[in-house]
């Protein structure tokens, strides 16, 4: 999971100040965990230094605001665009999808088939691993390459669901 891009999802819309930003982005992880306020308002230091988000002043009650820009909202696509490797947490890519959903994303479905290409690419390497193994005799490494298949085959099963409830 990370802070920058949902931060990056939440100011998309709309302006918002940094406590704003943490409530948001706790509901955003939902029972994922929640976020520390310190790691908010230095995460928006980077990303207004990176130029990525800039600060156009206080709202009513004295609170610095921060707003997207151009270039912070290039940024966020192309990381929407990006697959999430297995070897990281499918919450990854969960949480990148809740993202895209968040901010109505146009390009969802390309995300969704990249993902999907990914983890076919994927079963069909580990496929052929597990074979190997089963000839050579290993069935250790055979089982724990049958448990990896059997997770990217419910990611499958869950991307398409998801699919067909957008259609």
């Amino acid at each position: 999971m990370s802070v920058k891009y949902g931060i990056l999802t939440l100011l998309f819309r709309q302006k918002h100040h940094g406590y704003e930003l943490k409530l948001e982005l706790d509901s955003l992880l939902g029972i994922k965990g929640k976020i520390n306020p310190g790691q908010i308002y230095t995460t928006l230091d980077r990303l207004v230094r990176d130029q990525l988000v800039t600060s156009p002043g206080l709202d009513d009650q004295e609170r610095k605001l921060f707003e997207l820009k151009p270039q912070g909202k290039k940024e966020l696509e192309k990381w929407l665009l990006e697959p999430v490797p297995y070897y990281t947490t499918k919450e990854d890519f969960f949480f990148k999808w809740s993202c895209a959903r968040k901010i109505s994303f146009a390009q969802e479905k390309q995300m969704l088939e990249q993902q999907k290409t990914m983890i076919i690419n994927e079963v069909m390497e580990l496929t052929k691993l597990k074979t190997e193994l089963l000839l050579q005799g290993d069935e250790n490494e055979y089982l724990l390459i049958t448990g990896l298949l059997l997770h990217l085959e419910a990611d499958l099963n869950w991307i398409n669901q998801v699919e067909n409830r957008s259609s």
